[in-house]
């Protein structure tokens, strides 16, 4: 079971699973419906049973879901962690998350319908964070529904490679929303939504006559290309980024990596740091 609590006070089943786990009115119909709680050992339940002192109450998130929408391909995934919760891939540049009109077939999420159907995994693509297709690196898939909805306080830290020689640190505290009738470039804006980014520098170098700076930075929100707008903001466009600079001779995309994430994790409470290496060396 993925789920247990002794009953210490709580009037019924429905009670005790929204106020102790956080589980949703539409999740606990869901769990209901394919008999996956249990009442001191009996799934033979409904939502409003009461309950008593020292009764157990029992979850199992793991039912069958229907992911034929997506198209199994085979790939080479690099899974960096995986348990019954999650699974924490390593996504190389060049390939996006979703599938889409043109992606169609060669996404991360088609990979992955690969790699559950390969292990008789019948569960929807559930990703917890995202990545533009040619930003590199760290990208969470929760295994059912209820980690998708508590795994959301968890730290990101990218690494980029920024345009010119950036010094310290700092926090860039300015609202981004979609730039005027475009779908993808978005833009600082009074308007958009609050956006925090927080960088520090780790290094200063020169190659070939040009000044660039490698910086750490960690969001603090999650808005649509947040660290290549607010970078492009002060001045700093990362490198190779063709929608927010311009293009580089030393690198075929923008130069933004997604290195660690820090958790704590939803079923056995122990913090997870998970780190992918840097695929891009200056």
């Amino acid at each position: 079971m993925d789920l247990n609590y002794v009953v210490k006070d709580g009037i019924n089943i429905r009670q005790v699973l929204k106020e102790h786990f956080g589980i949703s009115n539409r999740l606990l119909l869901k769990l209901k419906q394919n008999k996956k709680i249990y009442l001191n050992g009996s799934n033979d339940i409904y939502l409003d049973f009461p309950v008593k002192e020292n009764d157990l109450i029992e979850v199992d998130l793991n039912f069958e879901e229907d992911n034929s929408n997506i198209v199994p391909v085979k790939m080479d995934l690099k899974i960096l962690y995986e348990d019954d919760s999650l699974i924490i891939i390593d996504k190389p540049p060049h390939m996006p998350v979703h599938p889409s009109l043109n992606h169609y077939e060669n996404s991360l999420s088609n990979g992955l319908k690969y790699y559950y159907d390969s292990i008789n995994l019948h569960r929807l693509i559930r990703p917890i964070n995202r990545l533009d297709k040619d930003t590199s690196g760290i990208v969470m898939f929760a295994k059912n529904e209820y980690i998708q909805s508590r795994l959301k306080d968890y730290t990101k830290e990218y690494i980029a490679i920024v345009v010119g020689k950036l010094e310290g640190k700092g926090i860039i505290d300015k609202p981004i929303k979609r730039k005027g009738d475009s779908i993808i470039e978005r833009c600082v804006s009074n308007d958009g939504e609050k956006t925090i980014t927080e960088y520090e520098v780790v290094k200063n170098f020169n190659i070939d006559g040009e000044n660039l700076t490698e910086v750490k930075c960690i969001l603090h929100t999650g808005r649509t290309h947040q660290i290549r707008v607010h970078m492009a903001y002060i001045g700093h466009s990362i490198l190779g980024d063709t929608l927010y600079g311009k293009p580089s001779d030393l690198i075929d995309r923008q130069a933004l990596h997604a290195y660690r994430i820090r958790f704590v994790h939803p079923i056995t409470k122990k913090e997870i740091e998970i780190t992918s290496p840097i695929p891009f060396k200056f």
